[in-house]
């Protein structure tokens, strides 16, 4: 279904056609919603783009254009300004809208015109440890951009690349056969590994040789010893139970679970490619990536700036010792994507303090022949209250699991308040949905970049920009529908718009089309999420202006077909950002 700013394009761009206009290369045609409904609901300033190539007043341009665009009953047309061209949509057009929307499973987004193969890397925890709360934003922006990339009809991948492997494993090793309690790890698996580890860690700053032998049983792990392959496969299983608890509790899955000990096999013949290729050698006993030296220093990743003077930044891809780090297994990682996936794109969501890393392995990439796109999908930092980074008191990263139950509770106590006549089963799903919900909307209602504060109060409110908000407009579009005696046939209902209360409610509804294809551009779910607080208060605007069950007639199942519309474009919205869409509040 093409979308009403599809239309308007389409007939602009006939219009220069017709008059024989040749555009210059990559040229845009391009009509915005308009910002200000005073001017009308949509505008161009392709006149005035065009200023320079023609060689004409703007305004001229325009109204040439305008006698040629043949609008009919779409909409009406002004020039302002210095050449700006207004739209403003008429009734019919937008009751026509209704009528289109109403028997669309997919509520007026197109499918994209060529499908990608994306890849999403996201989440990515390391094995034997719970996951804090800095996952949050990593595995929330992820699920959403992979959810509406699906929707959008892009082939997507979802990987889960764990950190699996690493020196970390000689430390939980030696405390597994030193200090493990078998009773706590069956009742509670990913929190006794985390002690072991951490007493180990605080073992290894008092005593020089217990660190020689956290190192000693990581080069038995790396050397193929059975024992200590086996506790290492038992740490992965029992972390994977206990990682998917959460990832159960948040409704976020993978196609895939790709660690880094998957790609083992795979690093010494990449060593060996990198060096025939050119592209790393031997400093100082290690294996190096360096500059290609197409880049200026400012630029290039692998170069930085001390004393006043440029030096190497290497990506050490082989130790000294002959052991691998993440970036090593990174490299290998993308090769294995491209083949196996024929990846368009790769999405790596992942902190901005990593941004140097990706860097240098996109550079690397490109270097040896990777035409793919590839993206840093970063974000910042969530804090508490006092403005610094979220921590506990013992100053710790909060476990995520526990910033759950936290919201949840925080939502119990709402819901014991407001709606206290509930059956206790449905106050603790419910609980649930505006608890999780309200994590993931406050995260994904930020711009990615920014930081912001973690404020459970705020969060769970149902007035404001929150989930709860959300969720109880949805409600309130279909509480209509409970008062009803019999279920409405939208099947050959045929809207007729007449007030301006049930256009503004429309326009918002014909949007959604317009604006989620664009939550790609840059990976914003913000967009998604602003654009449904807008919905909400416009159907709570029309709900109050327009009476809907009190009225009759084509009045009456026109309003009706409005409220289930937005009902609609509520919950899948919503779904899109992981938010479900409970039926009583």
């Amino acid at each position: 279904m093409i979308t009403i700013q599809g239309k308007l394009q389409e007939k602009l761009a006939q219009a220069i056609a017709t008059l024989g206009i040749d555009l210059p290369e990559g040229f845009q045609v391009g009509v915005a919603i308009s910002q200000d409904l005073r001017f009308g609901d949509y505008q161009s300033n392709v006149a005035m783009m065009l200023k320079k190539h023609l060689g004409k007043n703007p305004r001229e341009i325009a109204s040439e254009l305008l006698e040629k665009m043949g609008l009919g009953e779409l909409a009406t047309a002004d020039i302002a300004g210095p050449g700006f061209i207004n739209f403003k949509v008429n009734q019919s057009a937008w009751a026509e809208k209704v009528n289109e929307l109403i028997g669309d499973d997919r509520l007026g987004v197109p499918v994209v015109d060529a499908s990608q193969n994306i890849v999403v890397d996201f989440s990515g925890p390391n094995v034997a440890k719970p996951m804090h709360v800095g996952h949050i934003r990593s595995t929330i922006i992820g699920d959403s951009l992979s959810r509406v990339a699906k929707f959008l009809g892009h082939n997507v991948t979802t990987d889960n690349h764990i950190g699996d492997w690493g020196t970390q494993f000689g430390m939980i090793i030696y405390g597994w056969k030193n200090m493990l309690d078998e009773a706590a790890l069956e009742a509670q698996p990913l929190q006794e590994l985390l002690r072991i580890y951490r007493a180990v860690t605080a073992l290894c700053k008092e005593d020089e040789s217990i660190k020689g032998l956290c190192k000693a049983e990581l080069v038995k792990l790396q050397g193929g010893d059975a024992e200590n392959a086996g506790i290492w496969e038992k740490c992965v299983d029992v972390s994977k139970l206990g990682l998917n608890v959460i990832y159960d509790r948040l409704d976020v899955s993978f196609d895939h679970w790709y660690g880094e000990s998957f790609y083992n096999e795979m690093l010494p013949p990449l060593m060996e490619a990198l060096q025939a290729e050119g592209h790393a050698r031997e400093s100082n006993g290690a294996l190096c990536v360096f500059s290609g030296d197409e880049l200026e220093p400012k630029q290039d990743p692998f170069k930085e700036k001390r004393d006043d003077a440029w030096s190497d930044l290497p990506m050490i891809v082989r130790k000294a010792d002959g052991g691998y780090g993440y970036a090593t297994t990174d490299i290998a990682t993308v090769d294995f994507r491209l083949k196996e996936w024929k990846a368009d794109k790769i999405w790596y969501v992942v902190d901005a303090r990593q941004a140097l890393h990706f860097r240098q392995l996109f550079d690397i990439s490109a270097r040896r022949g990777c035409e793919t796109e590839m993206e840093h999908i970063a974000f910042g930092t969530i804090l508490g209250k006092d403005g610094k980074p979220l921590k506990t008191r013992d100053g710790d990263l909060p476990q995520l699991g526990d910033v759950l139950d936290d919201a949840i509770a925080q939502s119990r106590t709402v819901i014991e308040e407001k709606s206290s006549d509930l059956p206790d089963e449905e106050k603790e799903a419910l609980a649930e949905a505006i608890g999780i919900g309200s994590v993931k909307f406050t995260e994904l209602s930020h711009n990615r970049n920014s930081d912001y504060v973690f404020d459970l109060e705020k969060m769970v409110a149902l007035q404001g920009d929150t989930a709860p908000y959300l969720q109880n407009s949805y409600v309130r579009c279909k509480s209509i529908f409970r008062k009803l005696e019999e279920e409405v046939d939208f099947s050959s209902a045929s809207a007729k718009i007449t007030d301006e209360g049930e256009v503004s409610l429309t326009r918002m509804l014909a949007r959604y089309g317009e604006i989620l294809p664009n939550v790609l551009d840059d990976s914003r779910p913000n967009i998604l999420a602003s654009y449904l607080l807008e919905l909400a208060r416009s159907f709570h605007s029309f709900y109050e202006a327009c009476p809907v069950l009190k009225s009759e007639g084509e009045t009456r199942l026109t309003r009706l077909m409005l409220c289930e519309l937005s009902s609609r474009v509520l919950k899948h919205g919503l779904s899109l950002l992981g938010i479900k869409a409970p039926d009583r509040m």
